[in-house]
């Protein structure tokens, strides 16, 4: 994993004068296209808007503790603390929330019921967050519900995987935007073009995966 700068070639914006004559971006524009962001943000930290979960949290039900094993800030755990679970937080790396230095990957016992997290994507990363999370929670008769890049769904070298680990329920959900704005300033356009899809396990779910759609925008504060 790299964590070079470099510098996202999104256009600076055009003015106009009164008269339709375009003027040259001002220099603040200018610095804002020049900023450098890190082609990965480091440890993949992308965190989870609150409207994200509350969305989750409106159609599924998780009955008894939860784990966020990636939790970083805190992002999805608050949430699902101010809903009334009982949260296990957890990190490999310090964010000032939770339990830091814990390696989900490398885990053997589970630490709560369920598993919610949105996990590091990078290097076949959410892949191995997958399977670690549902040998975990068919431990524990739990569900596992993963924040996942929809296009992820169709890719080629997943088919199998997909095929052999089917979820309960898939939710598209619109407008969201997972990036650490407060850290490195408004997300670069191609970026807030990733779309995004709540994948669940459920070991009580029975048939054929169901597919439905959500709006984030109907749960921001």
């Amino acid at each position: 994993m790299t964590s070079h700068p470099i510098i996202i070639g999104t256009p600076s914006p055009v003015s106009r004068s009164p008269s339709g004559e375009r003027r040259p971006p001002s220099p603040a524009a200018r610095d804002h296209a020049r900023q450098p962001i890190p082609r990965r943000i480091p440890n993949e930290f992308y965190p989870t808007p609150p409207e994200a979960v509350r969305a989750l949290l409106s159609v599924e039900e998780f009955d008894g503790s939860i784990w966020e094993p990636a939790c970083g800030e805190g992002a999805i755990a608050k949430v699902l603390s101010a809903a009334g679970h009982e949260v296990v937080s957890t990190d490999r790396y310090a964010y000032g929330f939770g339990e830091s230095d814990v390696d989900f990957l490398a885990a053997r016992t589970p630490r709560a019921r369920h598993i919610v997290t949105n996990p590091p994507y990078g290097q076949g990363l959410a892949d191995a967050f997958m399977l670690k999370a549902l040998s975990m929670t068919r431990q524990t008769g739990g569900k596992l519900a993963l924040l996942l890049n929809l296009s992820s769904l169709c890719h080629p070298g997943r088919t199998a995987l997909w095929q052999r680990v089917q979820p309960a329920r898939i939710y598209a959900i619109d407008g969201v935007v997972c990036w650490p704005a407060h850290r490195y300033g408004p997300a670069p356009a191609a970026f807030t073009r990733h779309r995004y899809c709540w994948v669940v396990w459920d070991p009580k779910h029975q048939g054929a995966t169901q597919f439905a759609w959500l709006s984030a925008g109907a749960f921001r504060a």
